[in-house]
């Protein structure tokens, strides 16, 4: 439960466990001759299923940024009158999941922040490993009056916002130059000030980011599914290690590291939406070709192959294409499931994932069932799920997962479960099987994933399967995680 600004009482509908959620999702636009908060809207309602607690739009007339952001989805938040207020030329926007930092509206993006030389907003997905250390520096020199009256928010974001506004004499292009480089772990940011739009991705681009181009203006966004919602078109990625500024003379580039590129592998499995482009190749490609792998790799013999849906559908089509069984609708999804001002009834809590999936019992009774779903992560939703399907008449029931086991926890942006909550670091796949109540399990392997994205395993973030972390992470995890704390420590 969570209390609003206005006073308002938000409830989080009761699921049996989440799935796998992102940080956040960022867009900003530079089109002088367009409705740029409009656009950002659109932009951000496109990327909701990136971060579903917060959103915010940023809006500059070339004299100041005002900023509108507040708890729930984009939908919730923004009316037409509160759009009407934020003119300008150009904007950025933000939608969150918090992964650092509590779900408060203090927390909720753009951040702002003035200095002698202008205003500053930024919006940022991913998650810094060194806070601790970024925390430290920015501690020593933050204003009396800053530490006085104290600080507002206790993300990693806050942190890059204050660092880049605390860089005296300086423009906020060479101020960002300059923080950049100290920076690690995974970032796909968006800033602005009065007058430029600037982008910025980490040297090893583990979080997606793209250019889009209006007919009149530039378009940046976590996806490239929201530059085809607002009509920009693909223009290609923001490289790793790549920051680029956008203004009345254009875009221009620079490298402020060498890149090494380690993108997320579970952006293919899940996160992003299935009409985005990665890499070139659009992720429903991707995920149908997964559930063909999986078909090759653990066939069986049933009646009907039915996803879970939504993360399920591709790659159930494609086992069905590849294994010959047909393709059936099983389940039906109610799409409205997510944050509401109702509370739900203690009755209706203990329905659990019949809030989100009821089965068609005329489809699943009497036959042999293959339900494939994109990932595991505790197991209560599949254990749910299986249940659920027997009640309905399924003979048997045969899962089968798009992704490998789920076996380490993710420092990069993504909301996994603790290493100690997720079903697969302590469990083997039969015993797996066996905690679920299903007839069998499989799932598809590593080399079957990196085969399936047609990226080389190098250029991949697999740690979330194998433990192997391509960017340093703190022993201490909970270092940085509050900047208040750290920075109280030099009052």
């Amino acid at each position: 439960m969570t209390r609003r600004p206005d006073g308002k009482l938000t409830f989080e509908l009761f699921e049996e466990e989440h799935s796998p959620q992102d940080e956040c999702g960022v867009f900003g636009v530079w089109a002088p001759d367009e409705e740029v908060a409009k656009l950002t809207f659109y932009g951000l309602y496109a990327l909701q299923h990136r971060g579903q607690e917060s959103a915010g739009i940023a809006t500059s007339d070339g004299k100041r940024i005002v900023v509108f952001k507040d708890m729930g989805l984009v939908s919730q938040i923004f009316t037409e009158n509160d759009l009407a207020t934020l003119t300008g030329k150009l904007a950025i926007g933000h939608c969150r999941y918090s992964t650092t930092g509590s779900s408060v509206w203090a927390n909720a993006q753009p951040t702002l922040r003035s200095t002698s030389h202008g205003t500053l907003a930024l919006a940022h997905n991913g998650n810094l490993t060194n806070t601790g250390d970024l925390a430290e520096e920015l501690a020593a020199i933050i204003t009396e009056e800053e530490k006085a009256h104290g600080l507002q928010a206790t993300t990693d974001t806050e942190i890059m916002t204050a660092l880049i506004a605390a860089q005296e004499g300086k423009s906020f292009e060479a101020s960002a130059l300059a923080v950049l480089p100290k920076l690690k772990g995974a970032f796909s940011m968006v800033f602005m000030d009065e007058h430029t739009l600037y982008a910025a991705r980490d040297r090893n681009g583990v979080r997606p980011l793209v250019i889009g181009k209006l007919d009149h203006g530039w378009v940046v966004a976590s996806e490239s599914a929201a530059l085809d919602i607002v009509g920009a078109s693909f223009v290609r990625e923001v490289e790793c290690g790549e920051f680029i500024a956008i203004d009345e003379n254009g875009l221009r580039s620079t490298h402020w590291a060498t890149p090494e590129p380690k993108g997320c592998i579970f952006e293919y499995v899940y996160l992003a939406r299935p009409d985005t482009l990665i890499a070139g190749r659009n992720v429903h490609t991707t995920r149908v070709a997964l559930g063909a792998q999986l078909a090759k790799e653990h066939p069986v013999e049933a009646d009907l192959v039915i996803p879970v849906p939504e993360s399920g559908t591709p790659a159930a089509v494609g086992y069905a294409r590849q294994s010959g069984i047909p393709y059936g609708a099983g389940l039906v999804k109610n799409s409205y499931v997510g944050r509401t001002f109702i509370q739900p009834s203690q009755t209706i809590r203990q329905l659990g994932i019949r809030l989100k999936l009821n089965p068609l019992r005329d489809v699943i009774e009497g036959k042999r069932i293959v339900v494939v779903d994109d990932s595991i992560v505790r197991g209560n939703t599949q254990r749910a799920l299986v249940r659920m399907l027997r009640e309905a008449g399924a003979l048997e029931i045969h899962v089968r997962i798009s992704s490998p086991p789920v076996k380490w926890p993710c420092y990069y942006g993504i909301d996994f479960a603790s290493r100690a909550e997720l079903i697969a670091a302590g469990l083997e796949v039969e015993e797996i099987r066996r905690s679920i109540g299903a007839d069998s399990l499989g799932y598809v392997s590593l080399e079957g994933l990196v085969e399936a994205t047609t990226i080389a395993e190098s250029k991949l973030c697999t740690a979330c399967f194998n433990g192997q972390y391509p960017i340093e992470i703190p022993t201490d995890l909970s270092a940085g995680k509050n900047l208040l704390e750290i920075v109280n420590r030099y009052e």
